[in-house]
């Protein structure tokens, strides 16, 4: 044994070919902390230092993991960002310099990649002479989705291996690539099975060391300039920035910054092209745009440990049942069945089970065109989808869904009678998106057996389930949903019962918010055009459009009962004493949005019948016919009075222990109703400007405005007691 460490051990065999693994302590997989990046370099001081006495023929990179490498370890990113653009510069340095030792070795050098090498684990492997892959391995440089850049050579090697273009595209989108995509444009010198991966990186070193494979050149072509003439960069560089400008939008300037990296460096020798990916990479490191994405990703690790501690206490679903066979019912199956888990899908009318499975043929279809499905695999998942009009074989069902309409007596009514015919074991779920839990589960026999499993449209896009706990719900039901939830791809979040619980109750203020802007006179096409620039997918017209108006004013109603205080304006006609909201009046005009091609806005289908906005007189005249005329508002004045109420709201959940932690509120939200994912979540948002502010802010507008406005006291006690609800830039 040459090194052993926490993380890394470094060993040699009798043919004088050098091992290094890397096989983190008590770790499931392997990341690049700051220890783990040290012992890299003391073992590779220690592998110098044995050169000149007994000599070495060869070095291999393997891992004793499932997956190769992960990436750097996150967690530290904030802790590390917050030290500044010098220490994050010199950590940077330190790193360049420990990869630039393993490129400079003076004997060739292998990486054997086993399942995932992402971002620093897939740098690592750059800096080696040559990479073999196991046939179901990727690589990866991800990083321009923390809002940061590859920092570990990655920017400079990675153009140099395989092309401007190929690296552009690699580093600007973030992707995973498979192996065969990866050995055709070079990333990879072999493609082999996994149990052969060991024998093909000795094979290579063989080669190379007998003078077959010249490893030398392939150093000076990653360590020179990269080998593009002035119109050839010009071509490559100044066309993607446009492309790539498009795609990434104007709120992600990592993207953009990469390809400007890759292009200052073309010309340069590795060293100062080191210096320009390391520069670029402090200054992202530092926007709030990378504080927040990374807070992102750390929040989704929250919401994933809690969903597979849920999952580990219930055994698979093997066989799922839908009831109601509509479009929800039939994305459901959709779901269901393309990810394995077969199910039942029932409705009491023929023309309904049709509809349910064109609309899973249709999602299916698409997979084919797109080449992600053959049409063996595409038959076999349709397989999984078993139409019935009958209860026949609900007996062998381990967990139902409930989705017809959206109406608590029709909700009740069918669950109590699928109860009948369901094992005493089988879940029931309920995919509502507002009446409560507690009130259905009041006519079964089994309450403890149910809970709500609420999933947002369309099922096949949207990756939240939110899975609702009612009053008598038991841990066994919640995991069972949670284990669905997940089977299926999605990511569940278990709340609490209330009305709307977490992520309407929280868009409905919104929604409020927009009501009594236009009520005072705002131009509802300017109010979507400000939100959209300020993140979100579309402006809250659009989204109501989108939603149907007939469902938000439903929706609207049962907040307005749940909340008087707060919410009673978003009920029908306003509430006493308000005026008509302007949800209330485009419903009253039969103007639902989108189902009916009038909203807000008028719709069309495009070529792909997909629908299309347009300006519509009638609705502007229809809205000016309930505002007040003459008031003007500002871009800051449109924002602060839409986002108050929904973090507000976001504040009063966490509160009521609607929902456990800041990271699952916030992560809902994004991955729910799109909240922008740049801005961290309606929490992160609040710390951002600060609590004090948020709460003055809100105040001044709550004396116009009312109580949906109005600070809860215990954040108000937070504002003067400086407190955040994440706590990483205090700790840092």
């Amino acid at each position: 044994m040459i090194y052993q460490g926490n993380a890394i051990s470094l060993k040699r065999d009798d043919q004088c070919i050098a091992t290094l693994t890397f096989d983190l302590k008590d770790e499931s997989v392997n990341t690049l902390s700051g220890a783990v990046v040290q012992e890299l370099g003391e073992a590779l001081q220690a592998l110098q230092a044995l050169r000149g006495e007994s000599g070495i023929n060869g070095l291999m990179l393997t891992s004793a993991k499932d997956a190769f490498i992960v990436g750097a370890d996150i967690t530290e990113f904030h802790g590390m960002f917050a030290k500044g653009e010098d220490e994050i510069q010199a950590m940077l340095e330190r790193v360049h310099g420990i990869f630039n030792d393993l490129e400079d070795l003076p004997f060739p050098t292998v990486s054997a990649i086993n399942g995932l090498a992402l971002g620093g684990g897939c740098e690592v492997t750059l800096a080696t002479d040559f990479r073999v892959m196991g046939d179901k391995a990727k690589l990866g440089l991800p990083e321009t989705k923390l809002g940061i850049l590859p920092g570990w050579g990655g920017c400079v090697r990675l153009p140099r291996l395989i092309g401007a273009d190929n690296a552009i595209e690699w580093i600007s989108g973030g992707s995973e690539n498979r192996a065969d995509d990866c050995l055709a444009v070079g990333a990879v010198d072999a493609v082999v099975p996994a149990e052969s991966l060991e024998a093909a990186a000795r094979d290579i070193l063989s080669r190379a060391g007998q003078g077959e494979l010249d490893y030398q050149a392939r150093r000076a072509e990653k360590q020179g300039p990269l080998k593009l003439d002035a119109i050839e960069q010009m071509m490559a560089f100044e066309t993607a920035k446009g492309y790539v400008a498009g795609k990434a939008g104007p709120h992600y300037p990592a993207p953009i910054e990469a390809i400007k990296v890759i292009q200052k460096g073309a010309g340069e020798e590795r060293a100062r092209a080191q210096a320009i990916e390391a520069s670029a990479f402090a200054r992202l490191a530092l926007t709030d745009v990378c504080y927040n994405l990374v807070g992102l990703f750390l929040n989704d690790q929250v919401v994933k440990k809690k969903g597979s501690q849920y999952a580990r206490q219930s055994a698979p679903v093997n066989q799922a049942g839908v009831l109601g066979a509509g479009i929800m019912g039939g994305g459901i199956a959709y779901q269901s069945a393309s990810k394995g888990t077969p199910i039942l899908m029932k409705d009491i009318k023929e023309e309904a089970i049709e509809l349910g499975l064109k609309e899973a043929r249709k999602l299916f279809g698409k997979q084919l065109e797109r080449g992600k499905l053959t049409s063996q695999q595409m038959a076999e998942r349709l397989g999984n989808i078993r139409p019935t009009l009958s209860y026949g074989d609900f007996g062998h069902v381990d967990l139902v869904v409930e989705a017809v309409v959206e109406n608590p007596r029709v909700k009740g009514a069918v669950l109590a009678e699928v109860e009948e015919y369901v094992s005493e074991e089988a879940i029931l779920t309920s995919n509502t998106s507002t009446i409560s839990i507690t009130r259905l589960a009041e006519n079964l026999k089994r309450p403890e057996n149910f809970c709500g499993m609420h999933f947002f449209n369309p099922v096949h896009r949207m990756p939240l389930v939110e899975v609702i706990r009612g009053e008598k719900t038991a841990d066994a039901a919640v995991a069972a949903t949670v284990a669905y939830a997940r089977q299926m791809g999605k990511t569940p979040i278990v709340v609490n019962d209330c009305p709307g619980f977490l992520v309407n109750r929280v868009l409905f203020p919104y929604f409020g918010g927009f009501s009594q802007l236009i009520a005072g006179g705002a131009d509802f096409q300017r109010v979507d055009k400000v939100m959209e620039k300020f993140g979100w997918p579309m402006g809250p017209a659009y989204l109501l459009d989108v939603v149907g108006m007939d469902t938000a004013v439903h929706a609207g109603d049962v907040m307005a009962e749940g909340f008087p205080e707060r919410m009673g304006s978003l009920g029908g006609g306003g509430g006493e004493g308000q005026p008509q909201s302007a949800i209330q009046l485009m419903f009253d005009n039969d103007r639902l949005g989108q189902k009916n091609a009038k909203g807000f806005y008028a719709y069309e289908e495009d070529r792909k019948g997909k629908p299309q906005k347009t300006s519509d007189e009638t609705a502007i005249e229809l809205v000016n016919s309930i505002a007040e005329s003459g008031r003007d508002f500002s871009d800051d004045d449109i924002i602060a009075r839409m986002m108050t109420p929904l973090c507000l709201e976001t504040v009063r959940c966490l509160e009521d222990n609607i929902v456990g932690t800041p990271a699952e509120a916030d992560m809902a939200l994004i991955y729910g109703i799109g909240f922008p994912p740049f801005r961290g979540g309606a929490l992160r948002y609040i710390d951002a400007m600060g609590l004090e502010a948020f709460v003055a802010q809100a105040d001044e507008l709550a004396a116009e405005l009312g109580a949906l406005y109005a600070p809860t006291n215990k954040l108000r006690e937070m504002a003067r007691n400086g407190e955040r609800f994440y706590q990483e830039a205090a700790e840092a």
